[in-house]
């Protein structure tokens, strides 16, 4: 693949099966973030503002948004006796409320695993530590919902991950993944997201590929869907072979969008195209 300089505001992309032109669209008025410092970007932007008015609406609006199927669903199981403990998650917890950190900080280094965890894996820790329950499965509807359940008390709330200390050789992997070349396309995440943000490339818009809205419901999928399964989208795209989801390399992958996007305000559930 060859990808050839903006002239004119307008950029050619060769992927040797056509050739497509991708228009910048600029957006002086959309909010953003302050990078911190030695950070790749001039400015965090959400996926949020990349996305059309119809399904910013859509997002915006709880009763609209299908992600709340979900939420809801994942509020009774808050509430459920499961396991050989007899416990629900609410025996431990004073109310889903009480998680409101959480959604903000995850991944995080875990002593009892010596590497990182995200919010799903801990999720499963807990079922399977405290509550002696069957792990639920990575794209099951009920992790989904949990995890979107707890990283929606977050909302509003700034991203602020940890990279230094115990979690700084993971997350130098993960920044050393979204720069690497792979698949068929010979592309790393930062040509799209980084290169290209902004700009459209047939009828998609290419976004900085913030992870502040996960689990997000995209209209592509139908349903709700986890960073994990929109990082093995991206890897298909580009003829890779994709790593399962909860994998090593994708959790550390995970931890470097997080502080890419440090400072973005939690968005879940979001809702994108």
């Amino acid at each position: 693949m060859q990808i050839r300089g903006l002239m004119a505001g307008l950029a050619t992309v060769v992927l040797g099966f056509g050739v497509y032109h991708v228009t910048p669209v600029v957006a002086d008025d959309r909010p953003s973030v302050q990078p911190p410092a030695d950070h790749p970007l001039d400015e965090i932007v959400s996926g949020y503002h990349f996305r059309i008015p119809e399904t910013q609406a859509v997002q915006d609006d709880d009763f609209e948004n299908p992600a709340f199927l979900w939420i809801e669903q994942a509020e009774l199981l808050f509430e459920e006796t499961d396991g050989e403990e007899g416990k629900a998650c609410a025996d431990c917890h004073d109310g889903v409320e009480s998680l409101k950190s959480v959604g903000t900080t995850y991944p995080v280094y875990f002593e009892p695993f010596g590497k990182l965890i995200n919010l799903e894996q801990r999720i499963n820790n807990c079922r399977t530590e405290n509550m002696k329950a069957e792990p639920w499965k990575y794209e099951s509807d009920e992790m989904l919902g949990m995890t979107a359940l707890v990283r929606h008390q977050a909302r509003g709330e700034p991203v602020n991950v940890k990279i230094d200390g115990e979690a700084a050789p993971f997350f130098e992997k993960g920044k050393e993944f979204y720069y690497q070349r792979r698949g068929q396309l010979d592309l790393a995440c930062a040509h799209c997201h980084e290169g290209y943000a902004g700009t459209k490339i047939r009828a998609d818009m290419l976004s900085q590929g913030q992870s502040n809205g996960f689990p997000t419901y995209r209209l592509k999928w139908q349903k709700l869907g986890s960073l994990h399964r929109r990082f093995k989208g991206c890897n298909d795209q580009v003829r890779a072979e994709p790593f399962k989801r909860g994998s090593d390399e994708y959790v550390n992958l995970e931890l470097y969008l997080a502080w890419r996007g440090q400072g973005l305000p939690v968005e879940t559930p979001a809702v994108r195209q």
